[in-house]
């Protein structure tokens, strides 16, 4: 089944998300390499294929396939990630299943406690941009870089 190419239907809305997406990659004091690994975490979590596909790509450039594989089982590799890393990644849960955890002050005490307070809030805003793509990407069937 086609589905509607969601950018192409409504380029106001999606200029305006990609508005956001452009603040978090080149305006915002984290690493691009943090970004791009909490916006795979955040898709993985979502299965929006496209989105994974995307940013698997990305980080494949700048990270080695041992940390991209292992990314769904991050707590358990802990050697792979520094410390910094592994709270985004904990927060990006956190907050991509706020349903569920209604971002506990246990989940946010140590996010704010690896992260400046405006790093917190671009992570957070990063976070969300993905979610916001994730929830377009995966019901429109966007498509992936491999083919058949």
């Amino acid at each position: 089944m086609n589905r509607l190419n969601w950018s192409e239907v409504a380029p106001a809305g999606a200029k305006a998300l990609y508005g956001v997406h452009h603040y978090v990659t080149t305006s915002t004091a984290l690493p691009k390499e943090l970004i791009h690994l909490v916006f795979l975490r955040v898709s993985q979590i979502n299965g929006c294929a496209h989105c994974i596909d995307l940013h698997t790509r990305d980080l494949l450039k700048t990270m080695p396939i041992d940390k991209i594989a292992l990314l769904p089982v991050w707590h358990e590799v802990p050697h792979l990630f520094p410390d910094q890393y592994r709270a985004a990644l904990a927060w990006a849960e956190e907050v991509t299943r706020v349903s569920e955890t209604h971002a506990s002050d246990e989940a946010y005490s140590a996010a704010a406690e690896a992260f400046e307070p405006k790093d917190l809030v671009d992570l957070t805003i990063a976070i969300a941009a993905m979610n916001a793509f994730n929830r377009l990407g995966a019901p429109f069937r966007l498509p992936v870089a491999v083919k058949p």
